[in-house]
């Protein structure tokens, strides 16, 4: 392509959430730019849909712990030695990592000392633990998008480039959502108490809490037989793999299986039971009390609760900066620590009510256009360079 004609973006997404981001940061481009975008990295289903070329498969870099990854190591730098090969011969105007700090801060770095521009989206939890990567964040990044106000403050007091936009998911889903009509949707009885199973999109999350997150359910229902439950699935791969659990743990369990749609699955619960991560937030923003959980690789565990410095691991109650809604990680994980909270919430719809205030609350705060604002960010940074 002509350079004249066209701005050449180099982008790498980590996992689904990236996509999500990456595919809005596109389209918003695409609205302020008067040239053709040429985009090529690591990129997942809605990316591609908008037009960026994908080198690898997304998959392969959706890792999570300190002690998984090590077992892809070699593929990982084998991946990332491609996408440097690939843009040093064929150099970005702007280099864009969304997330997956361990992987695209590496890129990053190489990439800047090449004098490609380079932009981090999304803070890693530099804030939270391993504070010395504001070091490498650095040399490796000309700009940093964060999605909380918090983290820009701690960037500026390092003096490190940083811009908060807010969180797409804010501006999407609306701030009083609708759960008749997701019930409508999902073809869900009106009038049903639903508990939303969430263990989470990726293979490894699964694994450590399906097992938990059904018997936990199924303690639920043993307590009150009239609760129904709902689940939504990733992709078909991670469906097969939860209605798997539940067919051999607990096939009289009331659960009705969804593939996608986790916004109508939200949005249609009265109470989540969710895994730690991105999607504690889309929950918050959905105006659902929830209980979080997380389990990890034993190794992995004792390694972090050494590392993590602050008082809570679910966004929720990092954004409230207050314990708002239970939080139970490894093995205060249990089926009867989860199902009693639930249960909890389900008995005092007094304190469901106090929730949904904070999350409304918390929700105008992040809500500030933010594919629009982050796409001003990184042409800003172009017109600098």
């Amino acid at each position: 392509m002509n350079k004249s004609t066209s701005l050449n973006i180099g982008i790498v997404a980590g996992e689904i959430s990236g996509d999500s981001l990456g595919a809005g940061l596109i389209h918003s481009l695409e609205t302020k730019v008067k040239k053709n975008l040429h985009l090529s990295g690591v990129a997942g289903p809605k990316m591609i849909e908008a037009g960026c070329t994908s080198l690898y498969d997304m998959e392969r870099l959706a890792v999570m712990g300190l002690i998984e990854p090590l077992r892809r190591l070699p593929e990982l730098i084998k991946m990332r030695r491609g996408l440097y090969q690939h843009f040093s011969k064929n150099k970005p105007d702007v280099f864009i990592g969304i997330d997956a700090p361990d992987f695209n801060l590496g890129l990053e770095l190489k990439l800047r000392k090449l004098n490609i521009p380079t932009v981090h989206y999304v803070s890693p939890s530099v804030w939270a633990w391993r504070k010395k990567r504001i070091h490498k964040i650095a040399l490796a990044t000309d700009l940093v998008l964060t999605l909380f106000p918090f983290e820009t403050e701690f960037y500026h007091e390092h003096n490190v480039p940083a811009s908060f936009v807010g969180h797409p998911l804010a501006d999407a889903i609306p701030l009083h959502p609708d759960k008749k009509a997701a019930r409508e949707i999902l073809n869900l009885n009106s009038d049903d108490v639903y508990v939303a199973i969430l263990p989470g999109s990726r293979k490894n999350e699964v694994h450590y809490l399906a097992e938990v997150f059904i018997q936990s359910a199924l303690i639920c229902w043993q307590e009150n037989s009239k609760l129904k439950f709902i689940t939504a699935a990733a992709n078909s791969e991670r469906d097969k793999e939860f209605q798997d659990y539940c067919q051999r743990l607990a096939p009289e369990l009331p659960i009705h299986f969804v593939t996608g749609h986790s916004h109508d699955v939200m949005a249609a619960s009265d109470v989540v039971l969710v895994a730690c991560g991105t999607a504690t937030l889309e929950t918050m923003l959905f105006k659902r009390p929830m209980v979080i959980a997380y389990r990890m690789a034993n190794l992995t565990y004792q390694i972090a609760r050494h590392l993590v410095k602050i008082p809570y691991f679910g966004l929720p109650n990092v954004l409230a900066k207050q314990e708002i809604v239970p939080e139970f990680i490894q093995d205060n994980a249990t089926p009867n620590n989860l199902a009693q909270a639930l249960l909890d919430f389900l008995d005092h719809p007094e304190k469901m009510q106090q929730i949904q205030n904070i999350f409304l609350d918390i929700h105008q705060q992040l809500r500030c256009n933010a594919n629009e604002r982050a796409a001003e960010a990184v042409l800003n940074l172009l017109n600098k360079k």
